[in-house]
Order: C-alpha cells, then structure tokens, then sequence
C-alpha cells in the first residue's frame, strides 16, 4: 500500500501469459486480487531469425478515476488495433487507497499507482524488443484517469526517456483543481470505512495494513459525497522530499508554463457528450434534483471539480448556474444545462487549457479530436429506451480503439462502426510510427492545435477541420480559473 513498485526478480522457467492477470482490488464482479501488476504484450509479428521487426509501441494506461477498471483483454481488447503494424501494450495499475494513499509523510508519500505505470514503462525499455517492439518508439495513451496519467508523465522526473509521443484522451492534470502534496483526509475516511483509527499516519497505516486488499477496494461506495461524485475522488500528489523517488515534484500547470515537460508530439481529445448523461440521473430522480437545487453552492464543487468552502467557490458556483442553468429552479429541463456542466467541469475544460498549455510551449507539434461519430453503440442509452444513445459519451472512443467483449460485439465489416475503427486505428498507428496522425483515406490533412488557430479534427461519419471548440463554454471556465 504504502511502498513504490520494485522490478519483478527474474526467471527461468516458461511463464504461462495466455490468459489475463487479476485486476485490482476495487468493487467488481469479476475476480481482483492484491497481486495485480501484470500487462499484457500483444503482437502479430516476433523476431525471427536473427530479424527484429522493430515496430512502434502503443501502451495504454486505462480509465477509471484511477479507482476501477483495468487493462486485461476483456476492456482493452487488442484485436482492432492490431491491424495495424504496432505493439500494443495495455497494463494494471494500484488503484484507491491501494495506490494513492498520501498522508503527507515519509510513511505514504503518495503516488504509487503512478510509478506502477512508470515500472512497466521501464520494463518495456528493457524487454519490448524481444516482442518486436522498438524501445526508442514508444507512444504512452490513456482514457480519463489513463490520459491524466499521460499528461503527469510529461512532466515527471521518473519518466524521463521512456516514451516519445503521447496521447491523452478525455483526461488532462492540467484542469481547474488544485493538485494537492497529501491527501490525509481520505486516509482517514479510508481508516474509518474499515473501523481503523483515524487520528496519525502510523495508525491509519498500521491498522489499514492488517485489511485485506478486498475490503478495502469493496470500501470504495464510502469515497461518495453526492450522487457517486466526485467522479474523480483521488489524485496525484506533489511529493514532499523524503528521500524517496518522487513521481511529481512541482504543479504540472507550472512545469508546463515554464517548459519543464518531455517536448514530444502529443494528441489531446474529447467526445462531444462527455459526462452530460449523468444529468439524466439527476434530473430522473427528484432527491437528487431538489438536494443540487437546494444546495448548489456545495454540490456544485464536488460535481464540478473545484475548491469547496471559499468565497471563491460560492462565486464560481453562482458565475456557472447563471450561465449554464439561468436564474430559475431546476427542473427537468435543466438536464441539459446540467449535462453540460458535468462535460465541461469532468473533462471538457482540462482537456482543452491541457491542449493550449502544452502547444503554446512544446517545440513539437500537438493536435486535438473531437469525437462526434454517433454510433449505434454507446457506454450510456437513455432510460426507458433500451437502445437510444444521445450521441459520443465519456469512453465511447474505446468502443472504436478496443474490443470491449463485455458489452458490444466486435465489429467487421458489416457492421457501420467498422468505418470509425479503422479511422481511429489508422490515425493513432500513424501517430505512433511518425508522430504525425495522417489518414491517406479521407483526404483531410490535420493540422496541428496552437491557442491561436484553435484546430480540431472533428471524427464524424466524416472527417473535418474545424475552429473552436465550445469556445463560449470553454471562455466562461477559462475566465473563473485565470492561470497565474
């Protein structure tokens, strides 16, 4: 819980990798154990015969609010992308207490489902060319919590040199919370979900020590303050120098200002829905709709994503209802403006002063998407409808990158959504060999994000450049959260 990841001590024998590890402890009908930091290497094309193929490498770091999911083959199955010449690597990472634990001393620094993601990094330096897999072309991507990963990554010390181009979908670090140096109140709330004490470091951790891993992941429902908000409940932390190897040493909005980040090509993107579905729950239940009508000044921060209980909170929270929702009570047909807020507070605007901060400063080229293809298959349909999707949510990308057996067929080519795979494939294999994202298919040339040109390559069910994106929501976000 509270130590950093050490390398796996070698082997001799033959290591049985055809199926997938456990995934992390976390509230799950499929099996977790504590003994999860596995990834899975997939190719079509090993050396043979003195020969290496050397082709570009793909990692991917899952979504989850780095407290669910993971990177076994049931949600990031392989098969789309690997028509393309790459390889793919997906992993798991600790998640909740488990790898995110910061009390703010030497005794949980913090940060340690992070330097997950950096140990396989540096493994895959050392062994990624016995799978084919050229080590000095390495992409990092992630979804969410994978793509605020991807972000961190750019701007920390422990990942210098391990990868050469970057994709951060639907997730940046650069948004409009404060990155913090502990996160002591959740240890405590952790403490006190399993009956631990709650008052010192060395008795949080003593006692959470004689837990199982599983009551602690089942324990995540607790980290709930409305609704199942916020949706991001732990994050990075900027470590205090105990000697340790520190992950994040300073604010990434501040390293990237200055320049302090890998200068690689990178790709930022969001989907045209987000998280705006989420309004259909608030708006369908009437507890729900009365407590964010009653009490938006303090639901607002923890739905939204900023500081709470300042007099800067009650004025952002009284700038953002009078412009998304109006001066009125909420009602059903606030659900729009209410998805709208949860878009742009979750995902939306980090992604975006993620894009701008990093462009204005990298001497490579970054570029933007925006996912608007409306596909038959969505990660949320509306109630009632069994079927009906209100167009590209949070994960919809994955559906169109990864084969998610879990929940949607693989498509082929009679499927419609084949067309949207192998555009998505295409364009990041293409990113990932040449750090450029061509696509010869569709005759768009995509031209690279700056904060003066503002261009997107919307991915319909055609591809297009376009010019500011959400640009009166995004300006309202950006003028509440100036930068320094």
């Amino acid at each position: 819980m509270e130590s950093p990841p050490r390398p796996v001590i070698p082997w001799n024998l033959t290591y049985d990798a055809t199926k997938d590890g456990y995934a992390c402890p976390q509230p799950s009908s499929w099996p977790t154990y504590e003994d999860c930091l596995f990834l899975n290497v997939y190719t079509t094309k090993l050396p043979r015969h003195g020969r290496n193929p050397k082709r570009p490498v793909l990692v991917y770091f899952h979504a989850g609010g780095f407290y669910s999911v993971d990177g076994t083959s049931k949600f990031a199955g392989p098969e789309y992308l690997l028509d393309q010449e790459l390889v793919l690597v997906t992993l798991n990472y600790r998640l909740a207490s488990l790898g995110f634990l910061s009390t703010g001393d030497s005794l949980a620094p913090g940060n340690n489902g992070l330097k997950d993601q950096v140990a396989a990094m540096r493994w895959i330096q050392v062994n990624i060319e016995s799978f084919g897999g050229d080590p000095n072309s390495v992409t990092i991507s992630g979804y969410s919590a994978g793509g605020m990963s991807v972000t961190l990554h750019m701007v920390s010390p422990m990942s210098k040199g391990l990868f050469h181009k970057a994709i951060a979908m639907s997730g940046s670090a650069l948004a409009q919370w404060a990155i913090p140096d502990h996160q002591f109140h959740l240890a405590q709330r952790q403490a006190r979900l399993v009956g631990c004490p709650d008052d010192t470091s060395l008795k949080i951790i003593n006692c959470l020590k004689t837990k199982t891993a599983k009551e602690l992941g089942d324990s995540l429902p607790g980290f709930s303050e409305y609704r199942s908000d916020p949706i991001i409940k732990w994050k990075p932390v900027i470590e205090k120098d105990f000697g340790q190897e520190r992950f994040l040493v300073e604010d990434p909005v501040t390293a990237v200002q200055n320049g302090r980040f890998r200068h690689v090509p990178m790709i930022f993107s969001v989907t045209r829905e987000e998280f705006s579905y989420l309004a259909y729950t608030i708006v369908g239940n009437d507890t729900l709709l009365e407590e964010m009508d009653r009490e938006f000044e303090r639901v607002a921060p923890i739905a939204f994503l900023y500081e709470r209980d300042t007099e800067r909170s009650k004025t952002i929270s009284e700038n953002l209802r009078e412009f998304y929702l109006g001066r009125g009570s909420l009602s059903t047909a606030s659900r729009n403006g209410i998805g709208k807020l949860y878009a742009d507070g979750v995902i939306g605007f980090g992604s975006q002063r993620g894009a701008m901060l990093f462009s204005d400063k990298n001497n490579q080229s970054v570029y933007y998407y925006l996912l608007d293809y409306h596909g038959r298959y969505s990660h949320f349909y509306i109630p009632g409808s069994n079927d009906v999707t209100i167009g590209p949510v949070h994960h919809d990308d994955l559906i169109y990158l990864f084969y998610v057996s879990p929940l949607f067929p693989k498509f082929n080519e009679s499927y419609p959504e084949y067309q949207t795979t192998k555009t998505l494939t295409k364009l990041f294999a293409k990113f990932a060999a040449t750090g450029k994202p061509t696509n010869e298919m569709d005759n768009v040339h995509w031209d690279p994000f700056t904060s003066m040109n503002k261009q997107y390559l919307r991915i319909g069910d055609t591809l297009e450049m376009k010019r500011n994106l959400f640009e009166e929501r995004y300006k309202r976000w950006k003028s509440l959260f100036p930068l320094k």
